[in-house]
């Protein structure tokens, strides 16, 4: 269980890091981080808490990293 903790959360740093790099996103490199971390952290555990499942670990994190940086910056930002 906890080295599937660590993964998500080394996973969910890199999708961040190369997502802004990418320039998919334009919020900065440690605000999408910290923002695909959340998003890993919260599927990571709602997976441990009810059984919710996509694929494996790591492509869960993937997924959820990424959903979380569409949702999160898109909800905040001014029109």
């Amino acid at each position: 269980m906890f080295p599937t903790l660590i993964g998500t959360v080394v996973i969910a740093g890199i999708v961040g890091y190369a997502a802004e790099r990418s320039n998919f996103t334009r919020n900065g490199y440690v605000p999408s981080i910290i923002i695909c971390i959340g998003g890993a952290f919260l599927f990571y555990f709602l997976r441990i808490m009810f059984g919710l499942s996509l694929v494996s670990p790591g492509v869960d994190a993937i997924l959820s990293s990424l959903g979380a940086l569409l949702i999160v910056p898109t909800h905040y930002r001014r029109k």
